[in-house]
């Protein structure tokens, strides 16, 4: 299951040197000493057991405490990885992480704490960042053991452009339509993560937001048995799922295209954008993004457009 073979010295270093270091960079800080613990944000398999790392193994052998999203879950994952360690068990999920968080703090001024989610990375569209930031806050060391991200695994394997990219977590339930219509101008690559039973609904409205040419990639079931990944237009996948699938879902909807437009179109644009509530300066950048003008130019020139009251 664990990957064996010749390791480097850096990938067989044990947890007690990254552990001290860990620390000692906190203390530098605020609030934690020498003997203070660490909060450990643990990356799990998304799928398939065999990308845990040894590394995770190691850590979950020495930990004091762990803080899961559902302690059945860590439990089997423990059972399954063979360690032998029983660390104390709290549960910390989206409905009580905020009040978690400052016990946990405090757990980790004197142990270590190890934060699991359910699959992925903790504070990823998952349980974690009110610990973090309550961490942060009280001076005590933060770090995380790396590991299997959907995120990333999606957008590699999207066949779309990774260069720049944005993650915008799960697609609202409630105005979906009216959050999409404002990313259809994105240039950057988009990811979502969205239900198996509402994928098609989405993909709809994608091709009516972001036209049904768009490119779209959805990412099912990552890493395990049955993945799957189907690459199409918007148009072509919202026919294709219309009556939902199954799984876990990513999808990864190609960046919006640059539109060259003239001047005079790209100032009517930002003074659109103006009477809508938009600062200038800002509508001028976003539509300089949008059109390819030039972002000094256009703010210039929608400046003396308002200031002679033309208005778009």
């Amino acid at each position: 299951m664990l990957p064996t073979g010749r390791q480097d010295a850096a990938a067989t270093e044990r947890l007690d040197p990254w552990r001290e270091r860990a620390v000692a960079a906190s203390a530098q800080g605020r609030g934690s000493g020498e003997d203070g613990g660490v909060i450990i944000l643990a990356a799990t398999p998304i799928g398939n057991l065999g990308d845990v790392s040894r590394r995770l193994v190691e850590t979950l052998e020495s930990a004091d405490v762990v803080a899961a999203e559902d302690t059945r879950t860590a439990g089997r994952l423990l059972r399954a990885l063979a360690v032998a360690n029983r660390p104390r068990l709290v549960a910390m999920h989206e409905h009580n992480e905020r009040e978690r968080a400052a016990e946990l703090v405090e757990l980790a001024r004197t142990a270590d704490v190890v934060v699991l989610t359910d699959a992925g990375m903790p504070a990823i569209s998952d349980p974690g960042f009110p610990l973090v930031e309550a961490a942060v806050a009280a001076g005590v060391a933060v770090t995380a053991i790396p590991g299997p991200s959907a995120v990333l695994t999606a957008l590699a394997v999207s066949g779309l452009p990774t260069d720049r990219f944005a993650f915008e977590g799960f697609v609202p339930r409630k105005g979906r339509r009216a959050a999409l219509e404002r990313l259809a101008r994105e240039r950057r690559t988009l990811v979502f993560f969205e239900s198996p039973h509402r994928v098609g609904e989405t993909l709809s409205d994608l091709a009516a937001t972001f036209g049904a040419d768009r490119r779209v990639a959805v990412c099912r079931e990552l890493t395990k048995l049955h993945e799957e990944v189907v690459r199409g237009t918007a148009g072509e996948l919202a026919a294709r799922f219309a009556e939902g699938a199954r799984g876990e879902i990513c999808l990864v909807v190609e960046g919006a295209p640059a539109v060259t437009g003239d001047l005079g179109g790209a100032v009517d644009r930002v003074l659109a954008l103006v009477a809508a509530g938009s600062p200038l300066k800002g509508a001028s950048a976003d539509v300089a993004e949008e059109t390819g003008v030039g972002r000094r130019e256009l703010y210039e020139a929608a400046l003396a457009a308002r200031r002679d009251g033309v208005a778009p």
